[in-house]
């Protein structure tokens, strides 16, 4: 009974939501044991083919015949300043953005996209940013960003997560570094540094003397004045001595 009515349901079935919804009871009823494997195989072809039905009868609405999308054409962006945008991805791609034995597969340009891309990682976990945003940031074109993202994921350093929404335009995808070693090397780079680099911090040992109340160090504890004292005193009793030794020579 269950696979006649899932089988009457796909057939009468208008929208892309009912296929979806649909596909999703098919695969429950077979993981609750209503439908056998056979059954739900043959239920999976035939949603296969409803859905194709429906998207080849789905006519788009409002896009002229000259255009092939909804949405404005992109823009070319040029930059205003190449001279800034040239400096700036070359600071960029000798800032270390990744360890060298990576970093030697890549061009100065790519090297600062993916600086930008590791920032954002560092600093959020993932990167969402929009790949014009990132190419400004870098200082390169937007297909410059797009290769240097598809090549890092190619050599299977990151990966991308796409956000598509049918009908309205698409969100930033989600990029993820995967790499262990570039991983430690951003946790690396983002430690605070010490004050003294290649040594331990020196503390010197504390003088201070705590007293009820207060607390001195060693170096105001010195009787200096009574050291001056005594040397004064000593020396007024040599002085003396001197003057009698002169009055009775003479």
């Amino acid at each position: 009974m269950f696979h006649a009515t899932m089988a009457a349901a796909i057939d009468g079935a208008r929208t892309l939501a009912q296929m979806d919804e649909l596909s999703r009871q098919v695969w429950q009823g077979h993981g609750s044991g209503a439908l056998a494997d056979e059954e739900a195989q043959a239920l999976a072809e035939r949603l296969h083919g409803r859905r194709s039905t429906i998207r080849e009868g789905i006519v788009p609405v409002g896009i002229p015949a000259s255009r092939a999308s909804l949405f404005p054409p992109r823009r070319n962006v040029i930059s205003p300043d190449k001279a800034m945008s040239r400096d700036r991805r070359r600071l960029l791609a000798c800032s270390g953005p990744m360890p060298p034995a990576l970093a030697s597969r890549f061009t100065t340009g790519q090297l600062a996209v993916l600086r930008i891309v590791a920032d954002e990682v560092a600093a959020k976990g993932v990167c969402g940013l929009c790949i014009d945003a990132i190419a400004a940031r870098a200082g390169v074109c937007r297909r410059l960003a797009q290769a240097a993202i598809r090549l890092a994921e190619g050599d299977g350093l990151l990966t991308i997560e796409e956000r598509r929404h049918e009908g309205r335009k698409n969100s930033p995808n989600l990029v993820r570094v995967i790499s262990r070693e570039w991983q430690a090397w951003m946790r690396r780079a983002g430690r605070p540094k010490a004050e003294g680099i290649g040594c331990k911090a020196i503390h010197p040992t504390d003088t201070g003397v705590l007293t009820p109340g207060k607390t001195e160090t060693s170096k105001t504890l010195r009787k200096l004045p009574e050291r001056q004292g005594r040397l004064h005193a000593s020396g007024s009793r040599e002085s003396r001595r001197t003057a009698e030794r002169a009055k009775a020579m003479r």
